[in-house]
């Protein structure tokens, strides 16, 4: 084969390899987003397992070993919520990230219950299965208020409790969602990509930066799960949300308060509330921070929990660096 025709030879597969990288990306996007999220959970030390419990199926990462730390999505996320901030914690504790029933792979029945209660009495059955007596806790929005409720129920299970931009009580100042939410539009709810930009624009103070694959992935899951999530936010907001603030002043668990101080979907007027009805609480602003502080500013989160941990493994119950006053 002379020169020319082993240039020609290279240009030729140069070209294939060219044509079948644009046409995976335009059309197999999921085949991407999965390569992608499979990367970011084995970075984090995380494999993915399932567990049966009575009605439901539970897919939950898992990773690491040391005192266990139960971590919950808020309404419309998943697992995967925490990949950014759960790598600071593998290397040692054991990090265990459900899929909250109803949401994620986890099993959605339409015939069962998704309120707050019934979400905590499944999380306890999820914890008897994987024969869980003393562990950590924390949860970020909708999961903050399961977390927080079941600490609780269950005070005895419970090591400490992380509560990041919690749902359950009334804000003394209403959100912008709130306002929102009183005309009779949901910005929660995604129907299509358009949506979904404006969710990512409504949870982030800074939305961070997303390839457009993935973007697409993630909307239409979103958009497909669109119907059964508007009847899992009705049952949780209209029986049970605000049931946590009555029950505050029975968390006995040391107890850390995160926030975003932009917070636009729970007002950070709402770390007040947890701070005076939690006797054993403290907490940390993240500032210019939105809704998903673990998302967003994952090494800052990360670090104000490990401090937290390390405080109370001491037995020192300092005033956490970065704590302000509202």
């Amino acid at each position: 084969m002379n020169k020319f025709s082993k240039k020609s030879v290279f240009l030729t597969i140069a070209a294939a390899v060219i044509v079948l990288a644009i046409f995976v990306y335009l059309f197999a996007p999921s085949y991407l987003y999965k390569k992608a999220i499979d990367g970011m959970r084995k970075d984090a030390g995380l494999t993915v397992k399932s567990v049966n419990i009575p009605d439901f199926k539970i897919v939950y990462l898992e990773g690491g070993t040391g005192e266990p730390i139960i971590m919950l999505h808020g309404f419309g996320g998943d697992k995967d919520n925490w990949l950014r901030f759960a790598k600071y914690f593998t290397p040692g504790y054991r990090v265990i990230i459900p899929d909250l029933p109803g949401f994620g792979e986890s099993s959605k029945p339409e015939t069962a219950q998704y309120t707050i209660m019934s979400q905590v009495e499944k999380l306890n059955a999820l914890v008897k299965e994987l024969k869980l007596t003393d562990f950590h806790i924390i949860g970020n929005s909708m999961g903050g208020n399961i977390a927080g409720a079941f600490t609780a129920a269950h005070p005895e299970m419970v090591k400490t409790l992380g509560l990041f931009d919690s749902g359950g009580v009334k804000s003394p100042m209403k959100s912008e969602l709130h306002l929102i939410m009183e005309t009779g539009i949901n910005p929660l709810i995604v129907k299509n990509t358009e949506d979904y930009d404006r969710l990512l624009a409504f949870n982030f103070y800074k939305p961070i930066p997303i390839p457009s694959f993935v973007k697409k992935v993630l909307a239409e899951k979103a958009a497909k799960a669109s119907e059964f999530n508007q009847k899992i936010f009705k049952e949780s907001t209209q029986a049970d949300f605000l049931l946590l603030e009555s029950k505050l002043g029975m968390i006995k668990a040391p107890t850390l308060i995160v926030w975003g101080d932009s917070d636009r979907v729970i007002h950070v007027s709402s770390v007040a509330i947890f701070e005076k009805k939690i006797k054993n609480a403290r907490s940390v602003i993240i500032k210019e921070c939105g809704h998903l502080p673990m998302l967003e500013k994952p090494q800052e989160t990360a670090d104000a929990y490990k401090n937290f941990l390390k405080d109370k493994n001491t037995g020192d119950n300092r005033t956490l660096q970065g704590q302000r006053p509202l």
